[in-house]
């Protein structure tokens, strides 16, 4: 009879075999995932050709270029949208908070010299160009350190949002064919870029020059900052003299389901539903809700109680729907908004 191998010794013999296995395993997988990633790095390169950017520019910014899995950890790791909205409060409160404001009156003051012409410009008030570069990268204290073109080649590869990254890639191409340095290209693992926080496209189609000099440097100038952000938002549809909305006070006998919207919109449906009918503020007015703060009678606006009859309400107008442009969030625009009026007051 064959003697019986102690457990304790087989554990030893099968576990370095089994660690092995697992070991090439996932080896072969990475090996396989890097293949795929190459061969359709040669597509984007491709497609870059036929929308006419220079070998030159497709070479220095594919060189070398490898499949990022922390990206991919990081995209797949977005929470997913709560079935009930979290409480608005406390993201305003880390948002709009002692310091952030005064980072933002501090560089308001330090750019009066600049902020009335811009503002002129593009009929955008400077407080809302200074809260955009405050939430985004509090005012360019972290603009993020991952290849931008590591990273949008490896979302597009990923393939969840592939249309958005392709393109995304295709543009910061392009950037770089207009003779932005690749080593100036870093930024959040998503593709945002620079102070305000661009998306290649978007500096593509939006980004100026602020200070005249040539370029449309919205890392370093603070001038191209403030003006591409001005011209992000007058191109959105900004209403000069408007503004994004106000607080107000609302009874506590007011029916709500009598204002309830009942418009489906096209995009960001979450976040609209949310709000009520449009109604001028005077109609408003009528109904027993009290802005408490200067808004002209004939505004259109819709009433918002994110955390519920009882807790801060607004009225909202149409350059609040601009914000959502730059970030499709109530939770974000309520906050730039009144990160805003902070600094100006």
């Amino acid at each position: 009879m064959a003697a019986m191998i102690p457990l304790s010794r087989l554990k030893l013999l099968v576990l370095p075999l089994l660690l092995g296995f697992l070991g090439q395993s996932s080896l072969s997988a990475q090996s396989s995932a890097e293949d795929g990633f190459q061969g359709y790095l040669q597509l984007l390169a491709a497609r870059a050709r036929s929308e006419g950017v220079s070998e030159a520019s497709i070479q220095r910014m594919t060189w070398g270029l490898t499949l990022n899995q922390r990206v991919i950890e990081l995209d797949r790791g977005q929470p997913g949208i709560a079935p009930v909205p979290p409480p608005v409060a406390p993201y305003i409160a880390t948002h709009v908070d002692a310091n952030r404001i005064a980072g933002g009156r501090n560089m308001h003051d330090n750019m009066a010299s600049l902020l009335p012409r811009i503002e002129s410009r593009y009929g955008v008030p400077s407080k809302m160009m200074i809260a955009i570069w405050g939430h985004e990268t509090n005012y360019g204290s972290y603009t993020g350190t991952f290849d931008l073109a590591r990273s949008l080649a490896t979302l597009a590869y990923e393939g969840r949002r592939r249309q958005l990254f392709a393109d995304e890639f295709i543009a910061l191409l392009k950037m770089a064919d207009q003779g932005v340095p690749r080593e100036r290209m870093l930024g959040s693992y998503a593709g945002a870029f620079g102070n305000p926080q661009f998306l290649p496209s978007v500096y593509l189609r939006t980004a100026v020059d602020g200070d005249g000099n040539g370029t449309r440097d919205i890392w370093n100038s603070r001038a191209d900052t403030v003006a591409s952000i001005a011209n992000y938002f007058r191109d959105a549809g900004w209403r000069a003299g408007e503004p994004w909305g106000v607080r107000a006070s609302v009874p506590a006998s007011f029916n709500r389901s009598a204002v309830a919207s009942r418009l489906a919109p096209g995009s960001c449906s979450r976040v609209h539903a949310r709000h009520s009918q449009w109604k001028t503020v005077a109609e408003w007015r009528a109904l027993g809700i009290s802005p408490l703060a200067a808004i002209s009678d004939d505004t259109l606006a819709s009433l918002f109680e994110p955390d519920g009859p009882g807790t801060p309400a607004y009225l909202l107008t149409g350059n609040y729907r601009v914000i959502l442009q730059y970030n499709c969030s109530n939770y974000y625009a309520l906050s730039v908004g009144l990160l805003a009026d902070e600094i100006a007051r």
